[in-house]
């Protein structure tokens, strides 16, 4: 166990310093980890450039980090389900557990969930951290901390599935192939969706969408607007029951209200622009539902069955390693797409060793 807790702290824009930090102390309900693996987010990366992330603002210094693994090291009073050596994935939103959204099993909503890495909330890239005992969530035997680590990603795509009712038989179309389109890849294909396009500007992330088990890929770039619904509809050769929007851009915003078949799911996941101008006039006379999903709300361990068993794999999203001494150079390959990178990690215990 290390004996000290440095943090990778955002202090403003453009600016990440490394600190020692006292080593908390978990109170009742909550247990103290040892941090393991925390994965470099696209939000992580907006705060760093923009101080911002679509409505949240960055407007004192923030402990950075939300998808993450780690190993339990102490256990507050009245905690049942884990003990010290525990390997957990760690859903980073806490809710209040109080308001209508918590009582009625929506607690993603929650208007005073405290979030990890969302402004002012600080998040868990350190060597230790303390949350909430029914938070964490114990890693099967056959799971590394790395999956345990992208069970986050993955839990927006479950989420997102869920929100859109995929199921054996769905044909979906995915736009955007960072990490979060291709864990909807990996989500849908779980669910037995029989065809899956997705779509994005960048030829490496089309290859690894493939490989997750995309049906088809489409290179969109240099193609406007009309000339993708029309290629779309070649390929499917039918429109898609389900849309999931994953690149937070206001034309695949419209593209997923064009492509939905009459009677189908446009999921807008991607966090773009406040404001769009949507062809909702398309949508009314197709009946075609528009649904925001955010974050996640009791899918991790959906998302850690669908690993455990074989039903998804998210392994190939890792393409760089880093210790918590090279935080900065993590980031900044992520910023300068060094070695095209996908999925980052960010190794916290000082023990880690590469492929180990």
């Amino acid at each position: 166990m290390a004996q000290d807790n440095l943090t990778g702290i955002l202090v403003r824009k453009n600016e990440i310093t490394l600190e020692q930090r006292p080593i908390p102390v978990p109170g009742p309900g909550q247990v103290l980890l040892q941090m393991e693996v925390v994965g470099i987010c696209g939000s992580d990366v907006h705060y760093w450039l923009d101080a911002r992330c679509g409505p949240f603002i960055l407007e004192a210094p923030m402990v950075m980090g939300h998808e993450a693994s780690g190993t339990v090291v102490k256990c507050g009073p009245d905690v049942k389900s884990l003990e010290p050596g525990d390997r957990v994935a760690i859903e980073p939103g806490v809710p209040c557990r109080t308001c209508e959204f918590c009582k009625t099993g929506r607690y993603h909503i929650c208007p005073d969930i405290k979030f990890c890495a969302t402004p002012p909330i600080d998040g868990n890239l350190a060597r230790f951290y303390v949350t909430d005992e029914d938070f964490c969530f114990k890693l099967p035997c056959n799971m590394t901390l790395e999956e345990g680590t992208l069970m986050e990603p993955l839990a927006v795509g479950v989420h997102a599935c869920k929100l859109g009712r995929v199921t054996v038989g769905s044909v979906v179309f995915i736009q955007g192939s960072g990490p979060i389109g291709l864990c909807c890849v990996a989500a849908t294909r779980a669910y037995g969706a029989r065809k899956i396009l997705i779509t994005d500007v960048v030829d490496y992330r089309l290859e690894l969408a493939k490989k997750m088990g995309a049906t088809y890929t489409l290179n969109t770039s240099g193609m406007d607007e009309m000339q993708i619904v029309n290629k779309v509809r070649e390929i499917l050769k039918e429109e898609p029951h389900v849309s999931i929007e994953c690149a937070g851009s206001e034309m695949c915003a419209r593209l997923s209200m064009h492509l939905t078949r009459a009677g189908g799911v446009s999921i807008l996941l991607g966090m773009g622009g406040l404001e769009m101008t949507l062809p909702f006039g398309a949508a009314l006379v197709k009946e075609i539902s528009t649904i925001g999903s955010f974050r996640y709300n009791n899918d991790y361990p959906e998302a850690i069955e669908m690993v455990r068993s074989g039903r998804a794999h998210v392994r190939d999203l890792v393409t760089h390693h880093f210790t918590l001494e090279q935080t900065i150079e993590a980031f900044e390959t992520h910023r300068d797409k060094v070695g095209n990178p996908i999925k980052i990690m960010i190794h916290c215990n000082p023990n880690w060793k590469p492929d180990q």
